[in-house]
This record gives C-alpha cells, sequence and structure tokens, in this order.
C-alpha cells in the first residue's frame, strides 16, 4: 500500500457572498416614521425591508390586515406599528417595534438581525414594546395589543370589564 491518499476533488459552487454591513435610507425610513407618529396623518404602519444589504421602507397604510399581509415566509422584515390604547377615561396612542423573521429564512440571516435591529433602531428610536415575530400567527392586533397594555402600567377605567 502507498502513503498516498487519493483526493477526491470536490465541486466548488462558490457560495453567494453577503455583504457583513447593513446600510440604511435614513431619510426614507425617518420620513415613513415620523409620518407614523404625526397625529396629522391616517397612516398607522409602516414596513422596512431589504433590498440587498441595504433597509428601505418600502409600504406605510391604515389597516392592520394590510399590514399583516407584507410579510411572507422567507423574508426579513421590520415594521412601525401605531396602536390606539386606552380605556374609557383616556385614550393615547402606543408604538410598536416589530421585528420579522419568516419561517424560511436561513440561520445567517437570521443571526444578522440582532445587529441590523441595532442599526434601525439609530432611525427608529421611540417605541413602547418591541417584539419579534416568526410566524403568521403571531401577527395578532390583540397580541400587540396586550404587549403594548403590560408595558404600559397602570390601567385605569371604571371597573367594567368585558
Amino acid at each position: 500500500m502507498s502513503d498516498v491518499m487519493e483526493i477526491e476533488q470536490i465541486v466548488e459552487t462558490k457560495p453567494k457572498k453577503m455583504p457583513m454591513s447593513t446600510s440604511l435610507d435614513k431619510e426614507s425610513i425617518r420620513e415613513a416614521y415620523e409620518d407614523v407618529r404625526s397625529d396629522l396623518t391616517e397612516r398607522d404602519w409602516c414596513v422596512f425591508k431589504y433590498d440587498g444589504a441595504r433597509i428601505i421602507h418600502t409600504v406605510s397604510g391604515s389597516e392592520f390586515e394590510e399590514f399583516k399581509g407584507q410579510f411572507t415566509d422567507g423574508e426579513r422584515a421590520f415594521g412601525y406599528l401605531r396602536v390606539q390604547m386606552g380605556d374609557e377615561m383616556s385614550k393615547r396612542r402606543k408604538f410598536l417595534l416589530l421585528t420579522w423573521i419568516g419561517p424560511e429564512v436561513g440561520v445567517l440571516q437570521r443571526a444578522k438581525m440582532s445587529t441590523d435591529k441595532a442599526v434601525i433602531k439609530d432611525v427608529i428610536n421611540n417605541f413602547a414594546v418591541e417584539l419579534q415575530a416568526e410566524s403568521q400567527a403571531e401577527l395578532d392586533l390583540d397580541l400587540f395589543r396586550d404587549a403594548l397594555n403590560r408595558a404600559g402600567g397602570a390601567n385605569y377605567g371604571t371597573g367594567i370589564r368585558n
């Protein structure tokens, strides 16, 4: 026997290169963010998605079902949502930052979301609750209201419960 080992050649399919750093379209993200925060507009939400290694504002709207429809299984995204809260004694608007990681998103892209979230929080920095959703079932307005209610502290009212 010879001491030389045969080495099989492995056909290399070059992996898709992903840029390491994520950038933002800060101007469009800031405009959409301020638009949702404003009491002068009807828009209650905005969504930010990836365009390569850049996060951009993609859409804004007012109906929650339309917001929910923006998130698909194979993508990562962020959402910013305004929710009317309160009881019969006082009404107030609360804001929620949503990180969406679809169930078909790969491991490396999932891991990168924590650093990307820090990048987007440079612009979106005023919210009562931050949630992460990974399935359509988690995109539920009642779940969001409950999380905002818990974060809001004391709840006063007349004591009448539904």
